[in-house]
């Protein structure tokens, strides 16, 4: 599959580098617009303080004065013959004879050419930038911030022939497919973008065979905040969010927080959507019952051959049905793993179970998308007429009565709860696939509908189980929520506005809780997990892995 993308322009030098070190990690950047900072990424940057500040100017090249040193900072040169462009960190010389300072974060390597390649590649780009503009630059130096040292590179006819085809190649890529991972490479653990480069996880989807290595990734230690006082004020003080109902007034810093929802009528002021949009924190709105309006998110990645890739596949009824009877198996699964794990009746489950692994075991073989749906009614049947046998015995005595699961309204405190989780778990969803790249409202298995989240409902339907209900599960068998947290107008229930907030913080508590990983064997957020298979996803749809599974726990 070509992509069919416009070729850019000019190419940053920095990508050149980055091509040289690994052609996926230049494509993704370069061609696919994603980035994440770690800590190598925020240390570079720190490092590169002084000479991201402007000084000094660059001479004109025509009128050298042979007597006048230069010393300039971050200045900016491109060539269209060339085809590159680049910011230079120092350029130090006299007349017309210069050279390019290029600031590295590390310590100087002790190798024969004194410095890596993709290092030098990015220098000797930049030192024919300077030629072009009519410089004399014969060789550059690259300055080591942690050792506080300087490599010499000369610019002689290889390392200019290799820059020059490292430029061609990398242009090329344009209209290529996404280069293939890196297999067990020692680049990958420190690179910022693994998380979402997915090495050993693609090519362990390729070849099926040994989990692969368990790389540690930064978890986002970043939480939603939730406001829901009636008439509420939330604005930006400095580098925090300042929350105000009547006389209460609370605090939390914007750099803590990766969401923030508006429950009823809240008031959120200019200034601050945005600095949140420019923090790429999206914002959304729910009634004061829970009831999710929508959101509102920065333009955020610029990977758009992934959602062309998604739209195509949307079209594609086979695609869709391959992607659907993965998602609907995965959670009739998960359905049967959270009744085996949780039943607490008196009645045994063998039937409940035996039904739900029949539905499952069809549902990956069926040719259409009714039967799957039909398939999909008959397991929630099965599963939410159990769903009582989930909860304890002396709740069930209290007021905590399950006959069938009903909503839009809900009628009684467990449908409610639920009906509430799950709008959380679908504006979680939405969030995630706008991050990654996707359009949410673009599915496979729910039906397009205006307003309708249809990719978000289709990520969502494993999750349910695993996290919508056994939240629910959790909060009333441990006491946390009770009879009193909701109120009953007519026939629709809902909770109060403590009861919600302690609710939401016991999804917090399950979105946070780590798990290991059923395939690839290291621990795992599901907050980061939700990420992680849409990213597979994406994947699949590019065609770097043959098949999508949905997620199913141990």
């Amino acid at each position: 599959m070509e992509n069919a993308a416009a070729e850019p322009s000019l190419i940053p030098a920095r990508m050149i580098n980055e091509y040289v070190y690994c052609p996926r990690l230049a494509y993704m950047e370069w061609i696919q617009g994603e980035w994440r900072d770690n800590l190598d990424t925020e240390s570079g940057r720190y490092a590169h303080r002084r000479v991201d500040k402007k000084s000094g100017n660059l001479p004109d090249s025509e009128q050298p004065d042979d007597e006048q040193p230069i010393h300039a900072r971050s200045i900016t040169l491109s060539d269209d013959d060339l085809g590159i462009i680049a910011k230079l960190d120092l350029i130090e010389g006299d007349g017309s004879r210069v050279k390019p300072v290029d600031y590295k974060k590390g310590k100087r390597p002790h190798i024969a050419s004194g410095a890596y390649d993709p290092e030098r590649v990015q220098l000797c780009a930049q030192g024919l930038l300077l030629r072009k503009h009519g410089y004399s630059a014969e060789e550059g130096e690259i300055y080591y911030v942690a050792s506080k040292e300087r490599v010499r590179v000369h610019f002689d006819e290889d390392l200019q022939q290799t820059t020059l085809e490292a430029v061609e190649e990398l242009r090329s890529l344009a209209h290529k497919d996404i280069p293939p991972p890196l297999e067990d490479s020692p680049k990958c653990p420190r690179c910022s973008l693994v998380s979402i480069c997915l090495p050993d996880e693609v090519n362990w989807y390729n070849k099926l065979e040994e989990a692969p290595r368990p790389i540690a990734v930064r978890d986002d230690e970043r939480i939603p905040v939730y406001v829901q006082a009636p008439y509420g004020t939330v604005r930006k003080k400095g580098e925090v969010l300042e929350i105000e109902a009547g006389e209460q007034k609370q605090q939390v810093r914007i750099n803590e927080i990766n969401h923030l929802a508006l429950y009823g009528n809240v008031h959120l002021t200019t200034p601050t959507l945005q600095t949140l949009m420019q923090r790429e924190i999206p914002v959304s709105w729910h009634t004061q019952g829970g009831w999710y309006y929508g959101s509102v998110q920065s333009l955020g990645q610029k990977n758009v051959h992934l959602r062309i890739s998604q739209f195509r596949s949307a079209f594609d009824d086979a695609a869709c049905l391959k992607i659907s009877r993965s998602l609907v198996r995965a959670k009739i699964l998960n359905c049967r793993t959270l009744l085996r794990r949780n039943w607490r009746g008196d009645e045994p489950q063998d039937q409940a179970l035996k039904g739900l692994r029949e539905c499952a075991n069809r549902a990956s073989r069926v040719s259409d998308m009714a039967t799957l749906l039909g398939l999909e009614g008959q397991a929630a049947s099965i599963y939410f007429k159990a769903f009582a046998h989930l909860i304890a015995a002396d709740k069930l005595s209290s007021g905590f009565v399950f006959n069938q699961r009903n909503r839009r309204p809900p009628r009684d405190p467990i449908n409610a709860l639920l009906s509430l989780a799950y709008s959380v778990l679908s504006r979680t969803w939405a969030a995630t696939l706008h991050n990654v790249g996707f359009d949410p409202y673009v599915g496979f298995y729910h039906q397009a509908r205006a307003g309708r989240p249809a990719l978000s409902l289709d990520m969502m339907e494993p999750f349910r189980p695993l996290l919508a209900d056994s939240a629910v599960i959790t909060a009333i068998n441990n006491g946390e929520l009770n009879v009193k947290d909701f109120v009953s107008h007519g026939d629709q229930c809902g909770l109060t506005t403590s009861g919600r907030k302690t609710f939401l913080g016991i999804l917090e508590r399950r979105l946070g809780q780590q798990i290991t990983h059923p395939y690839f064997g290291y621990r795992i957020s599901y907050r980061r997990l939700l990420e992680l298979e849409a990213r597979l996803l994406g994947r699949f749809l590019n065609g770097e892995i043959e098949h999508y599974q949905g997620f199913t726990t141990r």
